[in-house]
This record gives C-alpha cells, sequence and structure tokens, in this order.
C-alpha cells in the first residue's frame, strides 16, 4: 500500500527489503550499525539482520572497499557506506583500480555487485569533505555506473535495482532531501534503474537535473509557468550510462537546453551532457546548450554555500539567456 516517507526512511525500508530478499546482501560502513549511520539511514538494520550482516566497520574507507572486493568474489552484495561524499577519496584506488576493473580483468569470472552509497552534495550548512559532489571522478570511471536519486520513490526502487545488479553501482544520496517527503508504493512496477525520465512536460526549454536539483529545477519551472514560460524537466536520474534519448526528444521539440549540477561547471557532467545533446540535435536548436552550477572553488564556508550552490534565480537566469537567443 502507498504510504508517504522521507526520502531516508524510504532508502531504510528499501536496504531491508533487499536484506530480506537476498541473505547475501551485507551492509558495511562507519557507526552504521548501533547508531544506525549519522543520517540514520540504516537505523535497525543492525538490531534485525545482526552484526554479521550489518557491519559497523573500523574509520578506513580502503579497509571497508577492500574488504568489499573480497566479499564479492564470494558470493556476496556488499553495500557500503561512505559517511560523507568528501570521506570517499581514500578509498578512491580501490574504486578505479580493483572494484571497476576485476570483471573486465578477469574476462568475466569476478562479477562484483557492490553498491557505494555516498550522501553527497550541499545545502546542510556543513564545511567541505561533507558538501561535495564528486560524482565526475565515477561517471568518468569506465566499469563504474552512477546513479543520483531525487525522490523517497526513487531511493527505494534504485536501492533495491543497485544491489541487485552485477555491476558496482556508485549510489549518490541527495542529503539535503533526506527529510523531504513524497509517496512510496511498494507494490508500483519501478521504471529502469539506468533511466532518464521527464517529470515535468513543457515546451519553451528542457531543463535537465539530477539529485538535489531536480527539486530547484521543478520550483523553476512553477515559477517560469507564472511569467507565461513553459519548462520540460528531465530528471537524467542515471549519469553512467546516460540515457538521453528522452533528452534528444525533449530538445528537437523545445530547441534549447539548460543542464543544472552542484558539482563545478568546469568538466562537470554538464558539459558532457552538453556535447552530446549539440552533436544529436544540432539542426533542433535555436541557442546553445547552456550550463549552471557550482562555481570553480574549493566548496566554501557554510555561512556562502547558498551563493555558492545553484538556486531558482541563476536556473531562472539561464532560461531567459537561451531564450533570449
Amino acid at each position: 500500500m502507498a504510504d508517504t516517507t522521507t526520502l531516508g526512511k524510504a532508502l531504510n525500508l528499501g536496504l531491508r527489503r533487499a536484506m530480506e530478499d537476498d541473505a547475501k546482501v551485507v551492509l558495511m560502513g562507519e557507526d552504521i550499525g548501533r547508531l544506525g549511520g549519522v543520517f540514520r539511514i540504516t537505523d535497525g538494520l543492525q538490531k534485525d539482520f545482526g552484526e554479521q550482516r550489518v557491519v559497523d566497520t573500523p574509520l578506513g574507507e580502503a579497509g571497508i572497499l577492500g574488504t568489499a572486493v573480497g566479499l564479492a568474489m564470494r558470493g556476496y552484495r556488499p553495500v557500503c557506506e561512505i559517511q560523507f561524499d568528501g570521506f570517499v577519496f581514500p578509498a578512491y584506488n580501490q574504486i578505479v583500480t580493483q572494484v571497476a576493473k576485476l570483471h573486465a580483468r578477469s574476462r568475466g569470472r569476478l562479477p562484483m555487485p557492490i553498491v557505494i552509497r555516498i550522501p553527497f552534495g550541499g545545502g546542510i550548512g556543513a564545511v567541505e569533505h561533507h558538501s561535495e559532489s564528486p560524482e565526475a571522478y565515477f561517471a568518468h570511471t569506465a566499469g563504474l555506473k552512477v546513479v543520483a536519486v531525487s525522490t523517497p520513490a526513487d531511493a527505494y526502487w534504485g536501492i533495491q535495482q543497485a544491489i541487485a545488479h552485477p555491476d558496482p553501482v556508485v549510489f549518490l544520496e541527495p542529503k539535503r532531501r533526506y527529510w523531504e517527503k513524497g509517496v512510496v508504493d511498494p507494490d508500483a512496477t519501478p521504471g529502469p534503474l539506468f533511466g532518464s525520465r521527464v517529470v515535468r512536460g513543457g515546451d519553451d526549454v528542457t531543463v535537465l537535473a539530477y539529485g538535489p536539483m531536480v527539486k530547484t529545477a521543478l520550483q523553476a519551472a512553477e515559477v517560469a509557468a507564472g511569467e507565461g514560460r513553459s519548462l520540460e524537466v528531465v530528471d537524467l536520474h542515471a549519469l553512467s550510462p546516460l540515457d538521453l534519448d528522452p533528452v534528444y526528444d525533449s530538445v528537437r521539440r523545445t530547441g534549447r537546453c539548460v543542464v543544472v549540477h552542484e558539482a563545478p561547471v568546469t568538466l562537470g557532467l554538464g558539459a558532457e551532457i552538453a556535447a552530446r545533446v549539440t552533436e544529436a540535435c544540432f539542426h533542433s536548436l535555436e541557442a546553445p546548450v547552456l550550463r549552471v552550477g557550482g562555481y570553480d572553488t574549493p566548496y566554501p564556508p557554510a555561512k556562502l554555500e547558498e551563493d555558492y550552490l545553484p538556486d531558482l534565480d541563476r536556473v531562472l537566469d539561464a532560461v531567459d539567456r537561451s531564450l533570449g537567443f
């Protein structure tokens, strides 16, 4: 039966269901057991499934991922929680040189069904290493798949699909949206894990977003509608592999495209998306593809983060510039 819940609770319910369905699913991370994680995403799971399946690890991300590789080789499905986005880098070596490559290196004999959960992005008043958006590092790494959820329903189904997937998945969770509510129907048929989707129809400009920026894009569309402009919002959802067919269909109708993400603009996901949209939709474009993102600086102190992060005004400014061509 459908119910309204927060994104964080939806993740908890999705993890629970995955663990009930498959005894080989093992959760690993710092303080995820007795404490339930710093965001309480795994609250209650160690109590119900035991310390052998919900493992409180030492404070060592390299060790967490190294252990996960060994578990995956033995037929388990490890789900590793990285406490904050900026803490993933001690494990970066394991992720890009082992997790991403062992399946290919072994000619398919060693699957790596590992899920790496990373709370990402800003907006919670934290400092650097707690508010970053490192998705481009992982989307650029062949052998990894990258997903960024945006709603409770997305989170509930997405975490289960990622755990069931045979390849390693970097699973990005927008931490500023953990407490926002939405409807989750455990009996629904989920959409594809690696599929983008139109979340609001429109005719004038296509706005692309993922993770925490989907809500911002939808808010921009609402404001624009009051001014007589119709924005189509597409939730990319999967960052690797990108599913851009719905994007191409949209841009061929609207003739304009704006890409929004929290990460710095330079060499961000928006650059790749802009290049592909330009290649595929060149003769339909009425304006260049524009990008809205964070500035090319280290993440600022908390009191300045609202000036750093893309907001409603910056998205609407890009829409105005696109329509001005």
